[in-house]
């Protein structure tokens, strides 16, 4: 197992993300139990020492599960982190109240790390806000060390992870972003890596394998790769990837079955990083995928200038992009439901002002209600 020095810590490479528990059924809060221990239990002889879950996993369910099994450890043992759920405004003012929960649902007395979690267009006014006291609460039961390590996730575009650094980055110890060799570019998690390599602050990973895309590629795809590598799996390449980036300390995997953490393991069992020929030849197949499930906007910005609306044209067909390349999810919905209903794609009133002066010849008002559509 390759280990990363975090302050005066040795973490595993690989962290156990405990979003993904095997099920006994179709109900996320039915995880089958026994499996999961016995996942856990060979990940604990292997050497992986970092265990995420958080509130609403499994609707609940995985915070007590992960604390239960772990709870048959020493607890020097491991290092657990789970989140405040700030995805949800309702819970803005019941920082205590969850955080205590937590505590009995883990069977713990602190927390090894912590997170501000989801920090993203829809909350981060909340986020922000001294009435919640969010930040100060954490921060007292970082000093009563009852949080070891306080650091936040985002799936935010840069200039919110900007608002929020620039507010809090001084106390922030780490950052988990959705980081992958698709997202490089098309979430640009490039500038994010950046952003956060200029507060000095780790990062955290999460989502490698983009909930399992990214290891399964087309035949083609998949005989470029085996062309450089023919023995490394496609999934593999994913971490390799990651591997190559300075800044990165922890990269979480969302493990669902045995096999699964037994492959995750044997990768990170040696540090093979990519080199430029792989990198190029990875990030190539990244761009010809793209190309056939998104628009091609380069945010000009011209069409906004003739929209009669007003509407952030380039801002909404990124996010269209996203949701149409994923095949739905939430990050679009929820970017979208920090924007004013009347400069949502549904306030596209299809008079194809914006696609006389696009560039790329987009098809802007097709595309805008083919959103709405997905969106239903």
């Amino acid at each position: 197992m390759i280990y990363k020095d975090f302050q005066d810590l040795k973490l595993s490479a690989l962290g156990f993300g405990c979003m993904r528990l095997p099920q006994n059924s179709e109900k996320l809060t039915d995880i089958n139990e026994t499996l999961t221990e016995e996942m856990i239990s060979y990940a604990m002889e292997q050497g992986v020492n970092y265990y995420d879950t958080a509130w609403g996993y499994h609707d609940g369910a995985s915070e007590t599960v992960i604390g239960r099994i772990l709870g048959k450890y020493p607890r020097g043992n491991y290092y657990l982190a789970t989140k405040f759920p700030g995805y949800d405004l309702a819970n803005m003012d019941k920082a205590e109240e969850i955080f205590e929960k937590q505590l009995e649902k883990c069977g713990v007395t602190y927390f090894d790390f912590y997170l501000f979690h989801n920090v993203c267009e829809m909350n981060i006014d909340a986020y922000l806000d001294p009435k919640y006291g969010i930040y100060d609460y954490l921060m007292r039961q970082k000093q009563n060390g009852r949080i070891r390590h306080l650091g936040f996730s985002a799936h935010a575009n840069y200039e919110t992870m900007k608002r929020f650094l620039d507010a809090y980055g001084k106390d922030m110890e780490f950052c988990q972003i959705q980081l992958n060799w698709m997202d490089w570019t098309f979430q640009n998690a490039k500038e994010k890596v950046a952003l956060l390599n200029e507060y000095k602050i780790p990062v955290w990973v999460m989502e490698p394998l983009r909930g399992g895309k990214l290891a399964s590629l087309s035949d083609a795809e998949t005989a470029k790769l085996k062309a450089l590598r023919p023995l490394e799996e496609t999934a593999a390449w994913a971490f390799r990837f990651l591997q190559g980036i300075d800044s990165v300390t922890m990269i979480l995997s969302g493990m669902s079955d045995f096999e699964q953490v037994q492959k995750n393991i044997q990768t990170f069992a040696s540090d093979q990083k990519l080199n430029q020929q792989e990198t190029d030849t990875l990030l190539g197949i990244a761009d010809q995928m793209l190309k056939t499930n998104t628009v091609p906007c380069t945010a000009c910005s011209y069409c906004t200038s003739h929209c009669p609306k007003g509407l952030n044209i380039p801002s909404l067909l990124e996010l269209y992009n996203e949701h149409n390349f994923t095949g739905g999810g939430f990050i679009a919905p929820m970017a979208l439901s920090s924007i004013p209903k009347d400069k949502q794609p549904s306030a596209c009133i299809g008079c194809r002002s914006c696609e006389a002066v696009c560039p790329q010849q987009i098809k802007i008002s097709e595309t805008l209600a083919d959103f709405c559509k997905k969106l239903k």
